[in-house]
Parts: structure tokens; C-alpha cells; sequence
């Protein structure tokens, strides 16, 4: 007998996982209506203009910007506790549910954008890879040459895989619709003002440090993924994504992007990170990985491959889980 999925995060997670492969981010839709990390968008924005004026001691700013974070995400818990007790007074809320979860997973969105950076870089060269790339990193794109960009659409496949996929299904499983609803607020907040720049370093400190703090334990979950995807794929190394996960990790500037990119970088043999450029300043990052440093559009599809079985990894997971829940 199958278990009734109304009672089952599990299970609602893998429908949710069907209905994201199968429609996307349904962009038909919401162009009629607004998206949820919309709605969060704008009151975080309003948020900004009132509490973080430029006048404002740092002090007074980082107080207000922890204010911000405690208050979006009582909001966020509190909408979410609202919606799952309304949807057990519907017919067929489990499947309502399941379309919600959906709508704040971005598995089939995040596989298309990286795909289309290879196709651009493919058939049409390096500034149409370029203008791809941009719609999902952060660097400047006209420093990158055809390496970067390929570098750059594999780390940003692996570290949103962690933030869009993984982290979002983590928390919905431990902590139901409230537990999603807080962590895409915390997301939105950390990539709206959760940056270093003098205009955000204490407004923003608290939003970065919660989002960290929500992102520690899924992220390494991720890269366990990862690793054991590569068992699955004859070009993969799975030996080498753990002892590259393992040693080089911690070299990233986040706690926990590392984990995901530093494993798909042992597994696909490349050094990915590197040195780069945000807003007209170069950094140099650490490289993480001993391989290729040279990425071209096939290490993209190699990597696409990886995440696709990666997924797949998390699925049976999921199904595992909820037979667990079912028969023990």
C-alpha cells in the first residue's frame, strides 16, 4: 500500500521534484502572478531604504539589520505554519503542498540556465557564453575568457544545486513549509544585502551569517552527493571528489559553497575557482582541485551529467527516507 502522501515531507518532496522536472519554474504562470521570492524581494527592499541609511553609525546599522532578519523570519515561519494548516481543510491539499515546494525549487531551472551557457559558448563563442554566464554569477563576464566561463557555469551549476535544490528540500524535510519559507527569505535576504560592500557590511552582516548558518550542514550533504554520483559515471573519479572535497574545501571564501565545487572538481578532473573579478577588482582565490584549469563547453556537459545523476542520488534518497517512515 503506498503511504498517504498528505502525512509524508518525503514524499511531497519527491512529487515536488517531479513537478519541477517536469514544469520548471513556470514562468507562463507567473507572469501573471507574483513569484514568492518576489513578494520577499520587495519587502526587503523596502526594509533596506528605511534601515540602512547611509547617516547610520555601523553599530546602529548592523542592529536594524538583524532587526530586518528576526522579523522576516518570524514573518516567513508564521506564513508557512498558516499555508500548511490551510491546505489540510482542501481536497487534494498534499498535491497543493507539493506544487508550493515546487514552485521554491529551482532543479530544472538551474540545469537549463548552465546548459544554455554550453550551447552559447558551443555554437556561438565566447560573448554569447559571456552574456549566459551573466544571468548566474556574479563576476564581471568581460574578464572571463572561454575557460572562465565554462569554470564559472560549473561552479555556479554545484554551489546552487547546495542553495536550490538541496538546502530548500533539506529544510522542508526537517521543518515543513515553515522551515522552506524561512530558508528562501534567509536566501533572498543573503543574495539581496548579504554582501561586503560599504553599503551592505553591517546592514547585511546578519543576513550572510544566517544564511551561512542555514546553508552548513546541506551544503556538505551536497558534495556528499556529488561524490557519489561519481561512482555512477565511468569518466567520473568518486576517490578523487572526496579527497578534493576533503583537502580543499575550506580553501573557498564561503563555509560551505566549497563543498559542492571542490567535489565536482576532483570528480570531473578540473581546478575550478581561481582568480576573478566583481564589480572592476580582481581577487585571487585559492584553485580548488589538481586538474584541468582549462574548462571548455564539454566539461559543462560533464558536469550536467554529474548533477543530473546527483539528483537522482537525492530522489533515492528521499524514497528511502520515506519508506523508512512508512515501515519502521
Amino acid at each position: 500500500m503506498l503511504i498517504y502522501p498528505g502525512f509524508d515531507p518525503f514524499s511531497i518532496l519527491l512529487l515536488a521534484l517531479a513537478f519541477d522536472l517536469a514544469f520548471g519554474d513556470m514562468a507562463s504562470v507567473f507572469r501573471y502572478l507574483p513569484h514568492p521570492v518576489v513578494l520577499a524581494g520587495g519587502t526587503i527592499a523596502f526594509l533596506d531604504r528605511r534601515l540602512n541609511r547611509p547617516r547610520r553609525s555601523d553599530a546602529a546599522r548592523r542592529a536594524r539589520g538583524l532587526a530586518a532578519v528576526v522579523a522576516l523570519a518570524m514573518a516567513a515561519a508564521a506564513l508557512g505554519w498558516a499555508v500548511a494548516e490551510y491546505r489540510t481543510f482542501i481536497p487534494f491539499g498534499w498535491a497543493a503542498e507539493a506544487l508550493i515546494v515546487a514552485v521554491l525549487l529551482a532543479q530544472r531551472s538551474l540545469y537549463e540556465h548552465v546548459a544554455a551557457v554550453a550551447k552559447a559558448l558551443q555554437s556561438q563563442g565566447l560573448a554569447a557564453g559571456r552574456q549566459e554566464v551573466a544571468k548566474i554569477v556574479g563576476r564581471d563576464p568581460d574578464s572571463l575568457d572561454e575557460y572562465g566561463v565554462a569554470r564559472a557555469a560549473i561552479e555556479s551549476l554545484f554551489e546552487n544545486f547546495s542553495d536550490g535544490v538541496v538546502a530548500p528540500a533539506f529544510w522542508y524535510a526537517v521543518l515543513g513549509l515553515p522551515g522552506l519559507f524561512v530558508y528562501k527569505t534567509a536566501s533572498t535576504l543573503d543574495s539581496m544585502i548579504g554582501h561586503r560592500s560599504p553599503k551592505y557590511l553591517h546592514f547585511g552582516w546578519a543576513a550572510a551569517r544566517f544564511d551561512d548558518g542555514l546553508n552548513w550542514l546541506p551544503a556538505r550533504i551536497t558534495g556528499g552527493l556529488v561524490c557519489l554520483a561519481a561512482l555512477f559515471l565511468p569518466a567520473a573519479k568518486s576517490g578523487e571528489a572526496l579527497r578534493t572535497m576533503v583537502g580543499d574545501a575550506n580553501k573557498h571564501r564561503s563555509p560551505n559553497a566549497g563543498w559542492p565545487e571542490a567535489a565536482a572538481a576532483g570528480a570531473l578532473g578540473l581546478a575550478l575557482g581561481g582568480p576573478r573579478a566583481y564589480g572592476g577588482a580582481a581577487t585571487q582565490e585559492p584553485w580548488l582541485g589538481e586538474g584541468r584549469a582549462r574548462a571548455t563547453a564539454a566539461d559543462i556537459a560533464r558536469a550536467l551529467t554529474l548533477y543530473l545523476v546527483a539528483a537522482s542520488c537525492l530522489a533515492v534518497v528521499l524514497l528511502g527516507c520515506a519508506a523508512a517512515r512508512r515501515y519502521l
